[in-house]
């Protein structure tokens, strides 16, 4: 049972390993005009997605919820309210993906396509870097996740 437990923590680090590096990444991109350079961190910055951040959003829930019920923990009463708390706040992450990631990903994809065709970095690449909707919800996601990581520590409630 505890194993369960174990593999959640073990997938939760991969997760926020994705989530980190690929921020980190797009920050780099976003501060150099060189769009050989801009390129080649967007490439790696979609790997850490790809091979982490989302698989690894499925994977956590999943593991978690498994834990929860191989321990025969309920999900509110006693000492488990940070189970609930913490499930709520992690779906509602997801609502960013159709609502934020997705169409304003498009909206990117398509400025660092023209802006490579042209060879050289545009205004609408630049617009699209600087997305203050992309932004807060790449911070939200962060601070949700560490919200979530405190909560699943400390077990406050």
């Amino acid at each position: 049972m505890r194993w369960w437990v174990v593999l959640h923590v073990v997938i939760a680090f991969g997760f926020v390993a994705g989530l980190i590096g690929r921020n980190i990444t797009l920050a780099k991109a976003r501060s150099t005009d060189d769009l050989g350079q801009v390129g080649a961190l967007v490439g790696l910055a979609t790997r850490f997605e790809k091979l982490l951040v989302i698989p690894g959003s499925f994977a956590v829930l999943v593991a978690g919820l498994i834990a929860v019920v191989a321990q025969g923990r309920p999900l509110t009463g006693p000492g488990n309210g940070w189970l609930l708390v913490s499930l709520v706040l992690f779906v509602a992450l997801f609502a960013f993906v159709p609502t934020v990631f997705l169409p304003r990903g498009k909206v990117f994809d398509a400025a660092l396509e023209d802006a490579t065709a042209k060879g050289t970095m545009t205004p609408e690449l630049q617009r699209a870097f600087a997305d203050p909707v992309v932004a807060f919800a790449r911070n939200a996601e962060l601070v949700v996740v560490v919200v979530i990581i405190a909560l699943m520590v400390a077990k406050p409630f």
